[in-house]
């Protein structure tokens, strides 16, 4: 964990599979700007684009500043969309690192990528997931049962680590759920380290037929707790197997 010059901390995710490391961090709803100013939802992610692209930055062998011509601290930053929404830099005329953006436990939280590969984040909380939410038309009994698993039996908890996690792949991908459905997201079973979760989750049926670059190959998720929340974060480079 890093700080940036207005005390703001900055977390590293490590590399899933040989993929490079991911900066994510988060602004309360209602923060501060270094000016004293109230943030809206936008202003508070242009400020997390600034703080994030900053600790890219300061990497000691950074991939995209290195691909950028000299002056590039310069170079004027916009968060631009592909024709399904998903994000990512533009410094200047030169496209930059995926980045993705989500809001829940009252924060906006951002998550920019060390390499070239797309990311999603999200963040779902369990109280989301009570009473008469209509789980088997979301989730797949197999994973639903295995994240109960992990989460000690707690329904609503186990849902909002799931849902996170095929929320941050359909980000990643692009694509949404408005081109895939919820269950044609397939969760498998996580392995496990340092209070956190890894998923590979895989597509299928109609999500596979519309990505068909998905066939054989695992989108990974690492999912860890926050608070009352879970955050989930997911890596695509299908460049790579």
């Amino acid at each position: 964990m890093t700080q940036d010059q207005h005390g703001i901390a900055v977390q590293t995710m490590s590399p899933v599979h040989r993929m490079g490391p991911v900066f994510y961090t988060s602004l309360p709803r209602d923060a501060q700007t270094p000016q004293g100013h109230g943030t809206s939802g936008g202003a508070a992610r242009r400020r997390l684009v600034s703080i994030l692209w900053e600790r890219l930055v300061a990497m000691d062998s950074p991939l995209w500043p290195c691909r950028l011509p000299s002056g590039r601290d310069a170079l004027p930053i916009q968060v631009v969309r592909d024709p399904l929404g998903k994000p990512h830099l533009l410094l200047g005329e030169y496209r930059g690192p995926a980045i993705s953006f989500t809001q829940g436990g009252g924060a906006v939280w951002a998550a920019l990528c060390g390499d070239e590969s797309d990311i999603g984040i999200d963040v779902a909380e369990a109280d989301e997931f009570q009473g008469d939410y209509p789980f088997g038309r979301v989730f797949n009994a197999r994973e639903l049962q295995h994240v109960v698993s992990l989460a000690g039996g707690d329904v609503g908890k186990a849902s909002a680590l799931l849902w996170s996690v095929k929320e941050a792949a359909v980000k990643a991908l692009g694509c949404g759920f408005h081109l895939v459905e919820p269950r044609d997201i397939h969760v498998h079973p996580a392995v496990m380290g340092d209070g956190e979760y890894t998923f590979p989750v895989r597509l299928s049926r109609k999500a596979l037929e519309r990505l068909p670059l998905g066939a054989g190959r695992s989108i990974w998720v690492r999912s860890l707790p926050q608070a009352k929340t879970w955050l989930s974060i997911a890596f695509v480079n299908w460049q790579c197997r």
